[in-house]
């Protein structure tokens, strides 16, 4: 069975963009692929996160994986931090990684093009542990939103060097980007992905929020002044980040939605996709709360991170081999 790994980080709480994007397809996938799935919890602070914050999200993070349909039967599941291969493996790749190849990256490069101040040197170099966190488990595939392609590409280069200098070590990945949900925007400024930084928090909804809170933002969204049903992403993008949403959710193309609401108003086709919206919402926060007052999360972590480790040391120690790193008797 092939492998396929992932992890979200979960600097804020999880949004329904990260739901569809991401969750909804681990879950998808576990019955045909062998799953891991991580909670990047490393890749959190290379910005300050305040501890208490920070705590809840990890955990409200793993109660919604499960909460979404991860089964942890199928899929291993485990905090970044409690497999220590990660670090180690990251500073290894580090040495194996270019200068103009994190310039490069967007995250870091659209920060310093902004002039922002006091960037850390984690921001810059978390592409690199990034990478361990794929080729530590000899991941063939690894589903990911489009502006998460790049960094599977530079893991794929590092992965690529590294069996050029010191013989096969690596499995080289694929990236994996679902057809419809790849990307869900802002409801406020449909440029902008829907992120859990949004300021405003009108733009974003959070797997956590009360229905009747998402269904006001869904009502307000952004959309345009043709008042008319077409699937035009290019002039009419509110509109069909609406669409790609219901489209999603319910299993729907998105030219049956627009053919059903065309003609009909924005009203309508706003309403339609707040009730599926808050459908999802009210029976994945159901799910939620008997896993919270179960207090099962411990237990799931701690037996994944062990099955974890096992592959991740294996991983590290034949690394660490093949470049000399260790002295042998």
């Amino acid at each position: 069975m092939k492998r396929m790994l992932s992890g979200i980080k979960p600097t804020g709480q999880l949004t329904l963009g990260n739901y569809i994007g991401a969750l909804r397809n681990f879950v998808n996938y576990q019955d045909d692929y062998e799953m891991i799935v991580f909670i990047a919890n490393l890749h959190c602070i290379t910005e300050y996160q305040d501890p208490a914050d920070l705590r809840k999200n990890l955990t409200d993070a793993v109660a919604l994986y499960l909460a979404c349909g991860l089964d942890p039967d199928k899929a291993t599941i485990f905090l970044q931090t409690d497999v220590h291969a990660h670090a180690e493996l990251g500073y290894i790749l580090a040495c194996n990684t270019y200068l103009g190849e994190l310039n490069r990256m967007t995250q870091f490069k659209d920060k310093s093009a902004k002039g922002e101040k006091n960037m850390t040197a984690g921001l810059y170099t978390y592409p690199c542990l990034m990478a361990a966190d794929i080729l530590l488990y000899n991941a063939n595939y690894v589903p990911v939103g489009e502006d998460q392609k790049q960094h599977v590409e530079l893991t794929r280069d590092i992965a690529q060097r590294f069996n050029n200098r010191y013989g096969e070590t690596f499995v080289v990945p694929e990236p994996l980007i679902a057809k419809v949900g790849a990307r869900i925007m802002s409801l406020s400024d449909p440029s902008k992905k829907m992120s859990k930084s949004d300021e405003a928090n009108k733009g974003c909804i959070y797997l956590l929020d009360d229905p009747k809170t998402a269904r006001k933002k869904i009502m307000s969204a952004v959309t345009d002044s043709f008042a008319d049903v077409k699937l035009d992403k290019e002039n009419q993008p509110g509109l069909y980040n609406l669409i790609e949403i219901a489209s999603a959710l319910s299993g729907r193309s998105m030219e049956e939605i627009a053919d059903e609401f065309a003609g009909q108003g924005y009203g309508k086709l706003k309403g339609y996709v707040a009730d599926v919206v808050c459908s999802e919402l009210e029976k994945i926060q159901s799910r939620y709360n008997e896993i919270i007052e179960s207090r099962q999360i411990e237990k799931i972590l701690s037996e994944g991170s062990a099955k974890a480790a096992a592959i991740a040391d294996e991983t590290l120690a034949r690394v660490k081999n093949k470049i000399g790193l260790e002295i042998k008797y």
